[in-house]
């Protein structure tokens, strides 16, 4: 029987971390933290499970091995998604991603990469960047680059703790200082970065550009909701269920426990959980296994009941069939709830 697992977190140093990862109870090594990849395959950074009968074995070497048990749906050829904990302790670089067609068509078949950030922590005057200020061609943003002004086109967000910003492939974005998130996205690791401040890294080199090419992904004609999301939030007996996205790239739900749940799979998709508070233990069968802020859960598909046990605040991330997602979309519109606030 497959088990849920944990994994060992991935760190990664870029030049904009720093120390604040230490804030969701992380044990992390000496120098400048940026990132803690939760869950992932990717080639740049594969989690390696940290509990149980496969401690020791990589995530991908495991899903390669038992994918149907692990995965649920046959479709799926792969892990679909990472899961990050990202330290903004200065700001990232002014970036664009690809989307699907684009990466499968010029980068060697690759997934594009549509993310979502849910906010941890923001000091106070936090920002994002997110796509223009006003309305932008590509023949004026390319002369804004010539002209070394490229800061005036660009359109800063205020956020703060518990804010839900949705970055599709194409749009212009950058996490400014004194931010702490999780981000969900695409088993992706493709950035065009269009600006970096003149920073250099350790070697006093600059990092490179990728100008070219993210002016041919940028979507300049982009007519999607800019800004925050707030989520549909219901409240039940022992716990707070917030619906955040429901899309063919990744499901989101932020889960807020004040006592137990019993779960019970009947879609045959797996589940992860990403613990942000709080602390508790996971019941499956006669074992049980404990949890806390910082930690994430993998629940392989073939896991049908499960209960969940604690107080504590959780991500749980999940990948559905079309069909599968547009029923919950009938479901929730059919019981008065409006979807405008589900990133969709």
């Amino acid at each position: 029987m497959l088990y849920p697992l944990k994994f060992e977190p991935i760190y990664k140093d870029y030049i904009w971390g720093g120390r604040n990862l230490e804030h969701l109870g992380k044990k992390l090594p000496e120098g400048i933290v940026a990132e803690s990849w939760e869950v992932s395959t990717h080639k740049e950074g594969i989690s390696i499970i940290a509990n149980g009968d496969f401690k020791g074995m990589a995530f991908n070497q495991f899903i390669e091995k038992y994918r149907e048990e692990a995965l649920g749906r046959k479709d799926l050829k792969e892990f679909p998604i990472i899961i990050k904990f990202i330290d903004a302790n200065n700001k990232l670089s002014v970036q664009v991603h690809p989307n699907d067609e684009y990466a499968f068509n010029y980068e060697q078949r690759q997934k594009g990469k549509n993310e979502l950030w849910y906010i941890l922590q923001a000091k106070p005057g936090a920002k994002i960047i997110y796509g223009f200020r006003e309305e932008m061609d590509k023949e004026t943003f390319v002369k804004a680059i010539k002209d070394n002004r490229i800061d005036s086109c660009l359109k800063y967000i205020d956020v703060k703790e518990g804010d839900i910003i949705y970055i599709p492939a194409g749009v212009v974005h950058a996490i400014q200082q004194g931010i702490l998130l999780a981000e969900i996205q695409e088993n992706s690791d493709l950035t065009y970065r269009i600006y970096d401040y003149h920073r250099t890294d350790a070697q006093g080199n600059k990092r490179s550009l990728h100008i070219e090419k993210a002016l041919q992904v940028i979507d300049f004609n982009f007519k999607g909701k800019k800004g925050k999301y707030k989520g549909l939030k219901l409240e039940y007996e022992n716990f707070t269920l917030t619906y955040i996205a429901l899309n063919k790239y990744f499901s989101l739900e932020l889960y807020e426990s004040r006592g137990e749940k019993k779960f019970i799979n009947s879609e045959n998709i797996f589940y992860i959980y990403t613990f942000l508070q709080g602390q508790g233990e996971i019941k499956y069968g006669e074992y049980y296994l404990k949890f806390k802020a910082g930690e994430s859960i993998f629940i392989p598909a073939s896991l049908t009941k499960y209960t969940l046990h604690g107080d504590f605040k959780a991500l749980r991330c999940y990948v559905s069939e079309e069909n599968m997602i547009e029923e919950k979309k009938r479901h929730l519109s059919e019981k008065g709830y409006s979807l405008d606030e589900i990133i969709l």
